[in-house]
């Protein structure tokens, strides 16, 4: 089965997060905290700010590392390394994205996220409860 490797930006304001809709793909219409392949000779931190600044012309604040997620797809094994971001500036502009909201850590189990995504949630309500 093939691996793909990718970063997820868990972006905090306030104490809210960003949760964006996926508008392509078999799980169009699914939520995801968003980001993307790593490229060769990028750190992780620099395929997040890059990513994130392609996907929504936003800039970002790469933070501590959060939780690494492995999850089997149909078609390949996912191995996303997920990052506590903040954004730079305070716009952001969907690109690839049907939808985006700003949830409160007592409303992230209300949405529908991508398979993968679940364990970043269970992370996120781990790491802040402490």
């Amino acid at each position: 089965m093939k691996t793909i490797e990718v970063v997820a930006a868990v972006i905090k304001k306030g104490d809210e997060f960003l949760a964006t809709e996926r508008g392509y793909g078999d799980l169009k219409g699914y939520w995801e905290f968003p980001g993307g392949k790593v490229e060769k000779g990028e750190t992780n931190q620099q395929a997040l700010k890059r990513e994130i600044m392609e996907e929504m012309r936003a800039d970002i604040k790469v933070g501590d590392f959060l939780t690494t997620v492995e999850y089997d797809y149909p078609q390949f094994h996912l191995i996303m390394h997920c990052y506590l971001c903040e954004l730079a500036g305070g716009k952001i502009d969907l690109l690839e994205h049907l939808d985006a909201k700003w949830l409160h850590i007592k409303e992230l189990d209300n949405m529908k996220w991508c398979p993968a995504d679940v364990q970043t949630v269970d992370a996120i309500k781990s790491y802040f409860s402490k």
